[in-house]
């Protein structure tokens, strides 16, 4: 049997990227380059693999630094994607020693709807994703 499958965007760009796969279409990417840089970056993200992802878990260090700074709007636009697309997103970090006060407010309130995470370990996201 064949299936067409209409994507709402283009990919654009793909990026080849380390990444270690988990149950219920769960992803990890384990590269070490920064790979998100701006909002068009993450489409290739939702189709990892040619599958559509539940949920995808990146590191800190994959994230352009424009990111956490929330005056850009890269955060809110590239969060408003993974939220339309019904995706969930773990950022693992050291979240203790945030200093902006903004920035610490979106990541408490993003944790409360656990669909994206700021966790310290691919551990605690996957012990939420699969919960």
């Amino acid at each position: 049997m064949l299936y067409i499958i209409s994507l709402p965007f283009q990919l654009n760009k793909v990026t080849k990227m380390e990444t270690k796969f988990y149950d219920n279409g769960i992803v990890e990417i384990i590269d070490d380059n920064v790979l998100i840089r701006e909002i068009d970056d993450v489409f290739g993200l939702f189709f990892i693999d040619g599958c559509w992802r539940s949920a995808i878990i990146v590191r800190k260090e994959n994230i352009t630094d424009d990111f956490f700074d929330l005056s850009t709007g890269i955060a809110g636009e590239i969060l408003q994607k993974f939220s339309n697309y019904n995706i969930r997103m773990a950022i693992t970090g050291d979240w203790a020693n945030v200093n902006s006060k903004s920035l610490k407010a979106f990541i408490y309130e993003s944790n409360k709807t656990k669909r994206i995470l700021f966790v310290k370990t691919v551990e605690e996201a996957l012990a939420i994703f699969t919960e």
